[in-house]
């Protein structure tokens, strides 16, 4: 793992400095990044998505703990500095990319590395990384529900900015409560572990930042009849938060659009149509999805 002063000096040495547009604040406590891979709870068969390589430094850690390491650089020139950094480890592989091609769908070739290291290893994929922050949140969506790329993850270890760990972890009614909270409450269970300063980082964010885990539970998901149809329904109801469930439903799109008995769908799924869908549970939500498939079909 690298010191800040060595990050500094990879970065000079190719003209560089931090790209604010990039989200780069690379993680330069080396306790915390410990930390991060020791909570992660990565073994040695597991493959580890990492998005946002940096210089390599992260990486490094994970490549000691995992049997494979995919890690997604959107910057050609720092992934060309970790693909040199990183070259003694044969488990990882750097991708040159931007891990998502539309907020709803991953980089293909991300996709087809992920597949093809699952196909080898006998473990679980977990996503571990010091996410830039623009993206932290629809790349976890996209690998809660696994839309479009069949591909989710086991268990989420991530540095992200503290709205989005607030985010990740709150309850119904309240004002951080909203689609990612919905989806890893719908199937697992998140908790923020640590809360960081600014200082941590190089260089350092107008923002204070946390460390989240999440766990994925197959007793929850085994509950979701269509994972497609949970995302489409939170994202109806969410999409329009502050409205009556009943007034959401003139906007529902795609398979949506074709449930026509609503309220039959509320009283099945015991949700009072006045209420918002800021207040409506992660159980309720799963209830109101299987009811829209099942007429669906």
């Amino acid at each position: 793992m690298q010191t800040k002063q060595q990050i500094e000096r990879l970065l000079a040495s190719a003209g560089l400095t931090p790209n604010k547009r990039f989200g780069q604040n690379f993680l330069i406590d080396l306790n915390l990044i410990r930390l991060l891979i020791e909570k992660a709870g990565i073994e040695e068969d597991d493959v580890v998505l990492e998005v946002g390589t940096g210089t390599g430094s992260f990486t490094e850690g994970l490549a000691e703990a995992a049997g494979k390491v995919i890690t997604v650089e959107i910057d050609s020139t720092l992934a060309k500095i970790a693909g040199k950094q990183l070259s003694s480890f044969k488990n990882v592989t750097v991708i040159n990319s931007d891990i998502l091609k539309g907020k709803h769908k991953l980089c293909r070739e991300v996709v087809e590395a992920v597949k093809k290291a699952k196909s080898r290893m006998r473990g679980r994929l977990l996503l571990v990384a010091n996410l830039p922050y623009q993206i932290a949140a629809a790349l976890m969506a996209n690998l809660i529900t696994g839309q479009s790329d069949s591909i989710t993850a086991d268990s989420m270890c991530v540095t992200v900015q503290k709205e989005v760990g607030d985010r990740m972890t709150a309850s119904p009614g309240n004002d951080d409560y909203g689609v990612l909270g919905i989806l890893m409450s719908a199937t697992g269970e998140a908790k923020v572990l640590r809360k960081l300063k600014p200082s941590v980082f190089w260089p350092a964010p107008q923002v204070d930042s946390s460390i989240v885990r999440f766990v994925r539970q197959s007793e929850k998901v085994r509950r979701i009849h269509n994972m497609d149809c949970l995302g489409e329904t939170v994202n109806l109801f969410m999409g329009h938060r502050r409205k009556m469930m009943q007034a959401c439903v003139k906007f529902a799109e795609g398979d949506l659009k074709r449930i026509t008995d609503w309220h039959g769908i509320f009283a099945k799924a015991f949700v009072d149509p006045h209420s918002r869908g800021e207040d409506i549970s992660a159980e309720a939500y799963i209830s109101i999805a299987n009811i829209c498939y099942e007429q669906l079909q």
